[in-house]
């Protein structure tokens, strides 16, 4: 009723306008390059790569990448990643971060997951105690790749996106 009311002040005699309306389509981008004085940390992006000596992984070091969000610190995290089946049981190298403000973890990794799912690194590796393990956080992508996609989340345009394994680049979908 409001919304008819305001219509009927802007157009009194229902075809000349006495008023402008002012309509602004772009809501900006979903997360900028600084954080505000009033934005929340919630949380940290990070990428890291694996020191392990599995075959596969020496291959393949430079595309072999570990995409995950913390709401706390990293090396935290990554504390005793020699002993966790995650992080194909070897020590990590921190290779990038990205704050997150103002953002659900859970869902930016999602979308990362996502995004690089034709990519993820297909590995049973068995843990300390002999138990086949599948990690599901290893993908085979470049660490430019990464930064691009980051780079088009910023800016709004990764939903015009997907990740081609063969080219190991983002393509318009």
């Amino acid at each position: 009723m409001l919304l008819r009311s305001l219509s009927r002040s802007l157009y009194p005699d229902g075809n000349t306008p006495v008023g402008r309306r002012l309509l602004k389509v772009d809501a900006g981008p979903l997360f900028g390059g600084t954080a505000e004085p009033d934005d929340i940390e919630t949380g940290t992006i990070y990428v890291l790569r694996s020191q392990s000596s599995h075959p596969f992984v020496e291959e393949h070091r430079e595309l072999t990448h570990k995409i995950g969000v913390t709401g706390g610190k990293v090396e935290t995290r990554i504390a005793g990643a020699e002993n966790d089946a995650t992080y194909l049981l070897a020590g990590v190298d921190v290779i990038a971060e990205y704050k997150l403000h103002n953002i659900k973890c859970s869902r930016m990794e999602n979308i990362f997951h996502r995004l690089f799912a034709a990519g993820h690194l297909d590995l049973t590796i068995p843990d300390r105690f002999g138990n086949p393990v599948r990690p599901r956080e290893w993908f085979l992508v470049p660490l430019q790749v990464i930064d691009e996609a980051v780079q088009r989340i910023i800016d709004g345009s990764i939903t015009a996106y997907t990740y081609d394994p063969a080219t190991a680049s983002l393509v318009a979908a």
